[in-house]
């Protein structure tokens, strides 16, 4: 049985919302399609399908419906947009040609915009002529219908197509329909009005849509541009995706580091606040390693690259940010369901609005109550909902990625705001996962040197923190051909043998489990027993020193109504212990295994409120189970293994537990203003909805309530981008 495959289409020029809502549906409904989830923002449609075989037909049935809904759609499949020029070798003349075809695009899009404003401000001009005179009927007939043709050409002509292919609930049927019928009864001023604002609220509408992009792909703006690749004696410009892991680059003031590697000369300040959000610039220098997206202030650096693009910070935050929308939140598929609904419905009563009344009511006029009927016509559209939500959900994430944390979607980021219980792992995560050699402690005979060369020995090929410390620790070089029969045995320790001796490093699990006695030891730190040929050779005390901000980030979460924190750990009850209460975090529970890890969640997970989200915090390989069981993993990703990563909803690329807090914070912020948008939204529609069926409001209250109300919903989205750090 063949996998489901994901396939992504650009909706080149999509500026319908509505229209956008409609063709998720329809591709949605098509057979072979899993899911499909368009998004209006980066004008993006991803599909799911069943199989590889149902591919080829849904594409072609997916263009297909775009050029029914939306003709000036153009549908571009996602590596022909990516990669239009890929088969040029010259990088430098590929990125000229990409310049030049997007400022020709741009130059004929700036020559339709003005054509349509010229078009619209004559067609203002002749709506204040026949408003500021009084005329005949024919002279006025005339002049109101030469600006209404003027002003809403473009959109009959829209309707009238639309309504061959059979597409008939949309704004351009609804405003031709109500203008149409506004002339109908001899209203022109208003007909033409009608007309004239709503093509103007458009205009603002489009304006805003287009700045919240704009401010979205600036916050999105980190991928390099280009390597200077070392090739010999030689310096070549070249695509980042071309470099190679150990090929070195250089990098000079002013320019963004490429690709993510380790400095092998020069010195600078760099400015990681593209991918942490941290203004101040750090100094680096050779041996630092160094991220792409971090831009190179002062120094020129020579870079030995470690991973290739597709696997750098930056190409990772640029997938999470991009792809975070096609999750989108369940406020947003709420109001989607609800726009499919809400417009046919107003409709519907908009004709028993104009037929019934005028046959049951005595005296009734008909002129009067079709007049009201067209009211609802042009508040059917629901597109300050559509537009304005996930623009919000959008915001939020651009916010948060500007702030050092990557949310996966928009699931995610609404989920944060029934968080209840945040559970921790300690060691990387509220601890800084620097380990120092405090103590070292033989017995039996064996002499202190001896202890720490046997250690080091265990410990050659483990890239743990607490391994690491103890490789610093210790003065010689290891000759690894003098070593054999490495093994790693989980939750307990190493077992290796060298100089021809067995050595045993671990916890006191690991000597229980080999029956050696060994000594208590009632010190703070994490101990390291030794063990060599089956006796005990004494152990090595290791501390790890608690986050500056971790202490901050518990108090904050209580502060926003988080109701219980715990540590898991796999360190000894007497450090978990310590740092529980020099944090104050409600509980604690010690010596675990990662399969215990697991358990004692699902234990924290039976235990919360019943609408309530647990959080789970992590960096480790061992907590990338952890991270997908929880309802919301968040993994520290600056330090953090690429599995933690890869597991986790939420990414903190500064490693700040505080950042949480901030997570939390920006859904909560983003939440507010999104049903900000709604209420006011549906509450305007319904006020004027009610004054129009009772003859109170008239069509100037209508374009206000539809336009109006979608221009500010959009404008009030925005602000959940501008988010200062927290």
């Amino acid at each position: 049985m063949e996998s489901r495959l994901t396939k992504e289409l650009i909706l080149d020029g999509l500026a319908c919302a509505n229209c956008a809502a409609r063709i998720e549906k329809q591709v949605s409904n098509l057979s072979g399609v899993k899911t499909a989830s368009v998004d209006f923002v980066s004008q993006k449609l991803s599909i799911e399908t069943h199989n590889r075989h149902d591919l080829e037909d849904v594409i072609s049935e997916t263009k297909k419906i775009v050029k029914g809904i939306e003709p000036a759609v153009r549908v571009v499949e996602i590596e022909d947009w990516a990669g239009a020029n890929a088969a040029s070798k010259d990088f430098t003349t590929n990125a000229a040609t990409q310049k030049l075809s997007l400022a020709n695009e741009e130059s004929h899009s700036e020559m339709m915009e003005k054509a349509k404003l010229i078009t619209l401000v004559i067609g203002a001009v002749l709506f204040a002529v026949g408003i500021a005179f009084n005329f005949s009927f024919w002279p006025e007939f005339s002049i109101f219908f030469a600006s209404y043709i003027l002003v809403g050409g473009e959109i009959i002509f829209r309707a009238i197509k639309n309504m061959v292919r059979g597409q008939v609930f949309d704004e351009n049927f609804l405003m031709t329909i109500a203008t149409i019928g506004a002339f109908a009864i001899q209203e022109f001023p208003e007909g033409a009005a009608v007309m004239l604002f709503y093509r103007i609220g458009e205009l603002f509408q489009d304006m805003a849509v287009n700045r919240s992009k704009r401010s979205i792909s600036a916050l999105m703006d980190i991928r390099p541009d280009y390597a200077t690749l070392i090739a010999g004696n030689e310096e070549k410009r070249v695509d980042p995706d071309e470099v190679k892991i150990g090929d070195r680059i250089i990098v000079k003031p002013g320019e963004k580091i490429p690709l993510d590697g380790r400095i092998l000369e020069g010195k600078s300040m760099v400015n990681t606040s593209a991918l942490t959000g941290e203004s101040v610039p750090r100094e680096v220098e050779a041996g630092d390693d160094v991220l792409a997206g971090f831009i190179n202030t002062n120094g020129v650096l020579t870079i030995e690259v470690g991973k290739e693009f597709g696997e750098s910070a930056v190409a990772k935050i640029l997938d999470l940010v991009q792809n975070a929308t096609a999750r989108k939140a369940p406020t947003e598929n709420f109001i989607t369901k609800f726009a499919g609904y809400y417009t046919p419905i107003v409709v519907i009563i908009a004709l028993i609005l104009a037929l019934l009344p005028p046959l049951l009511i005595p005296g009734a006029s008909f002129s009067d109550w079709f007049y009201r009927a067209l009211i609802f016509l042009v508040i059917a559209c629901p597109c300050a909902l559509v537009i304005s939500i996930p623009l919000g959900f959008f915001g939020g994430i651009g916010g948060a990625s500007k702030n050092g944390i990557l949310v996966k979607g928009g699931n995610y980021l609404e989920a944060l705001n029934s968080v209840d219980t945040v559970v921790f792992d300690k060691t990387g995560t509220l601890t800084k996962g620097v380990f120092k050699v405090t103590k070292i402690s033989p017995k039996n005979g064996m002499d202190a040197n001896d202890l720490l060369k046997y250690a080091a020995f265990a410990e050659s090929y483990s890239n743990h923190p607490i391994a690491i410390s103890i490789l610093n620790e210790y003065w010689g070089e290891i000759n690894k051909d003098e070593i054999s029969d490495y093994e790693e045995i989980s939750g307990h320790g190493i077992r290796v043998k060298a100089e021809g001796k067995e050595i045993l490093a671990g916890n006191i699990k690991l000597m229980n489990k080999e029956n050696i006695e060994y000594d208590n030891v009632d010190e703070v730190g994490t101990v390291v027993h030794v063990a060599v040929d089956k006796k005990y050779a004494g152990y090595i005390l290791i501390s790890d020193e608690e986050k500056e901000d971790a202490k901050a980030a518990i108090s904050g979460l209580k502060a926003i109504g988080v109701k219980r924190t715990v540590m898991l750990t796999g360190d000894n009850k007497k450090v978990g212990e310590k740092v529980a209460g020099d944090l104050g975090l409600d509980e604690v529970y010690a010596e675990l295994l990662p399969d215990q890890k697991v358990e004692k969640l699902e234990m924290l997970d039976r235990q919360k409120s019943p609408h309530g989200k647990l959080v789970f915090v992590g960096d480790g390989i061992n907590d990338a189970p952890v991270l997908a069981r929880a309802d919301i993993g968040i993994a520290m990703g600056g330090l953090g293994s690429d599995a933690a990563i890869e597991a986790a909803d939420v990414v903190i690329m500064t490693d700040e537990p505080s950042k949480i807090v901030s997570a939390i914070s920006i859904a909560k912020r983003t939440r507010r203003i999104v049903w900000q948008n709604i209420g006011f939204a549906l509450g305007v529609k319904l006020i004027v909805l009610i004054l129009g069926a009772g003859g109170i409001a008239t069509m100037w209250e209508a374009v206000f309530a539809d336009v109006g109300v979608a221009v500010i919903a959009i404008l009030n989205a925005m602000r959940v981008m501008k988010v200062k750090a927290i």
